[in-house]
This record gives structure tokens, sequence and C-alpha cells, in this order.
């Protein structure tokens, strides 16, 4: 078996086609910081003794929205969730090959049913827990005041960041839409391919793609709501985002991770999640 090591909140990047390089905006904490600090904060203030600790495999849009819901879960029952946010394919993938995670939440159903495929989980199929919305956004400063699908046709559109639609169900969203609208094909040499949704936005803000398709979870951020604007893609240009999880089979805390979902479908949590731009999965 292969060992990985879990990660408390840390939101992996990996290598990208035209955005690597220094970030434009000085001063700006890349999201694997902030979510090791918070994980760190969250750890120290908690007694060490009798700690029952849940892995989890998360995927990159919830990046924003876990670390105040894992602060809660965390003081109602005394269970420390430990989370690695990244793609939902990279994900899987390490599951797959034995990764030491006890749930995982991806960003739609396909993955998860990989997983289930593999004979790695306790159910024989996903539990949607989320909706996702795509929209696509921008710096206040980009130059770009009127934002919409049909502006991307305009040639000041140079780069426009995505995340990697062979990783991350919200590459595909954008991908999907982008072929609605017929506008894939033109700009296709503009893409600006990110590793996960969330390093998309990373890139949008940074100023190293002008444009950025990125989950409203992210959009709805604090920094990301005073850098930029955005707009919701129309949700008929793209597949629903039915946002999935399952239980690792074998897993010795399967207990914690039921609990945690249960959590979750909380009508005070999924209230919370609504806010952060994470609507309630249709039965």
């Amino acid at each position: 078996m292969n060992h990985f090591p879990v990660l408390p909140l840390v939101l992996k990047g990996h290598g990208f086609s035209r955005a690597d390089k220094p970030s434009k905006k000085k001063g700006a904490l890349a999201p694997a910081v902030l979510c090791f600090t918070l994980a760190l904060l969250l750890f120290f203030a908690t007694p060490a003794f009798a700690q029952q600790t849940l892995r989890l495999a998360a995927a990159a849009d919830l990046q924003p929205v876990l670390p105040p819901l894992l602060a809660q879960f965390q003081e109602q029952t005394g269970i420390q969730v430990l989370a690695s946010c990244q793609s939902s394919a990279t994900l899987a993938t390490q599951i797959i090959q034995g990764a030491p995670f006890d749930l995982f939440m991806a960003a739609d159903l396909s993955f998860p049913q990989h997983v289930i495929d593999a004979g790695k989980a306790e159910e024989s199929q996903p539990l949607p827990y989320a909706h996702g919305t795509l929209v696509l956004w921008t710096r206040n400063d980009s130059g770009l005041s009127s934002l919409s699908l049909e502006s991307l046709r305009d040639p000041a559109v140079k780069s426009v960041a995505i995340a990697n639609p062979e990783h991350a169900p919200y590459g595909r969203a954008a991908r999907a839409a982008l072929d609605h609208v017929g506008l894939l094909a033109a700009l296709r040499p503009k893409l600006v391919i990110a590793e996960n949704i969330a390093q998309a936005a990373q890139y949008a803000d940074s100023g190293n793609a002008q444009v950025g398709f990125i989950s409203l979870t992210s959009a709805l951020t604090p920094r990301l709501t005073a850098d930029g604007h955005s707009i919701r893609v129309p949700a008929a240009d793209y597949p629903p985002i039915i946002q999935g999880a399952v239980i690792i089979k074998g897993s010795a805390n399967s207990a914690a991770a039921h609990r945690f979902l249960d959590f979750l479908h909380t009508p005070a949590i999924a209230q919370q999640l609504a806010a952060r731009g994470l609507e309630p999965a249709q039965p």
C-alpha cells in the first residue's frame, strides 16, 4: 500500500501551463497558507486528550467554506477534522491508491463513483451533499466593466483562468459553458489552466489571468468580493454541479464520517453553506 500524508487543510497546487510566474499582487497570502494557519489554530485551541480525528479529502471549492464549519463541528462533537483540499480527481486517485482518508467530499458525483467502482467506499452510490454554482469573476481593475460570457469575445480579453477539466468538475462545467455558447475554440489559446478551482480563483485575483471561471464559494469570500465582481454563469449553459461524498471502506472513523455528513444536512449548517455558495443537493 502507498502511504500519503494527510495534511490539515492544505490546498495543493501542481504544474500548470501559462501562469507559472510570481503573483502580480503583492502581499497576497496563498490559500494553502491561510488554510494551514486556520488548521493550526483549531488544533492548538483544543485539548489534546482523547481526541478523535476524522481525515477528510475535500474538493478545492470547499476550501473557503470548511474552516468555520469544522470549528463548529469540533465544538459540538469533540471530533477534530483534518482536511486536505485538492482537485476531486487528485483525491480520488490518492484514495484508490490507499491514501488514509476516512471521508471523500468531491465536487461532483463521478469521482466518488470512481472510488466506489474501485471497491474503496462503503456506499454503492455517492451521497449528494451540495449543489455548486459556477461564476465568471474579474478584478475591478481588469478593464472589463461589463462582464458576461459574450464579453469574452472582446479582443481586450487576453487570458481566462479555468480549472483543469480533466481534474476538476468546475473546470468541466466551465468548458461545457464555453462550448454551449460557441466560444471554446476561440478562447482555447487564452485559457490559463489551473490544477483546481481554488487555484483558478487565485490566478484571477492575482492578475495572472484577466478573468476567471471560479466557484461561487470563492467569489463570495470577503477578499474576492472586495477585489472584483462576478456574474453567475447561466445554469442552462452547463450540467448541474451536484457534489457527492463517500465514506472510505474500512475506515476506523466511519461513525464520525456519518456524523459529519449528518451535521452538514442540519438546517442551521445547510443555511450557512447556502450563504457561502453551496445550495442543498436536491433529493
